[in-house]
C-alpha cells in the first residue's frame, strides 16, 4: 500500500522572531512529523532565508504551510518532495 509525502524540502523567508529553534520545535510538533532540520541560509535586517527539510510520515503540506504563514513565514520554493514508502536517494549517471 503506497504511502503519502515523507520528505519535504521548503526554501522559506521568515522575520527573526521566532528563533531558528523554537521554530524548528514548532514544526516537529505537528502531526505526522517525525524530524526537522533548519538551516540559515541568508540573513538581512529584517528577515532569515532558510531551507527546512521536513520528514515523517503522511505529512500534510497543507498543514505545514499553514502552520508556516502562521509563525510569519512564507514558502518561496518546495525544493524537494519524496513520497511512497522508502527514501529514494539521487544517484550520478553519466549524464550529469
Amino acid at each position: 500500500m503506497a504511502k503519502g509525502l515523507i520528505r519535504i524540502v521548503l526554501d522559506i523567508l521568515k522575520p527573526h522572531e521566532p528563533t531558528l529553534p523554537y521554530f524548528a520545535k514548532y514544526l516537529s510538533e505537528l502531526d505526522g512529523i517525525e524530524g526537522v532540520n533548519v538551516t540559515l541560509m541568508e540573513i538581512d535586517k529584517e528577515t532569515e532565508n532558510i531551507k527546512v527539510t521536513i520528514q515523517g510520515s503522511e505529512l500534510n503540506f497543507e498543514g505545514i504551510s499553514q502552520a508556516i504563514e502562521e509563525y510569519g513565514g512564507s514558502i518561496h520554493s518546495i525544493d524537494e518532495v519524496v513520497a511512497g514508502r522508502t527514501m529514494v536517494e539521487e544517484v550520478t549517471t553519466p549524464q550529469d
